[in-house]
């Protein structure tokens, strides 16, 4: 049964409190996040709309970073269809960091080694939801059965315009859309 993230856009404050509880949880370097969240703002004054995307690995069911791992570090666990690395089988070669399309692995330069979101592995193992769905406020991120959460969701997408194209990796997400999202001109806001 394959896992997967539901994020609720129309929930997201964009307070990064998933970001920041999954650099914690995997005691990242700085500079590093395996959750990125973007805010996006599309229209023209006066009519503007925002948004914000909170992203991280979509343990794709074709993920292309398993496609082009030479030793299989990057492998789809058969236990629930999440993308996993291992770090002993991994040359940190960035074929996986160069051929994902949601630019989800990170290269550590410290230790040489790729490495990306594992949907806190560890943690529910014990039971636990992962360190992002746990840490989220306002309950914008729920992670399950990719069909369930689906059903339980009916009105999500798979696609939004910031998105690359889903049928290139079929990425196991169910996304609750605000409408700015599915427009076309939209603009990442820095911060």
């Amino acid at each position: 049964m394959r896992q997967g993230f539901y994020f609720d856009m129309t929930a997201c404050i964009g307070c990064r409190t998933c970001q920041i509880a999954c650099k914690d949880k995997n005691d990242l370097p700085a500079g590093v996040v395996f959750r990125n969240v973007t805010d996006y703002e599309v229209g023209a004054y006066p009519n503007v709309a925002t948004f914000h995307y909170s992203g991280s690995c979509n343990h794709c069911e074709d993920p292309a970073c398993v496609a082009v791992c030479p030793n299989g570090a990057t492998f789809i666990n058969e236990e629930d269809g999440t993308v996993q690395h291992d770090d002993t089988k991994c040359i940190g070669c960035q074929y996986c960091v160069n051929a994902c399309p949601y630019g989800v692995p990170k290269y550590l330069e410290d230790i040489q080694l790729t490495h990306k979101c594992d949907a806190c592995w560890t943690l529910r193992e014990k039971g636990e939801d992962p360190a992002c769905v746990a840490a989220c406020p306002m309950r914008a991120l729920e992670f399950g059965p990719i069909d369930e959460l689906r059903a339980a969701h009916p009105d999500t997408v798979n696609q939004i315009t910031i998105l690359p194209e889903a049928t290139q990796t079929n990425p196991s997400v169910a996304i609750q859309a605000k409408k700015a999202a599915l427009e076309k001109d939209v603009a990442a806001v820095l911060m």
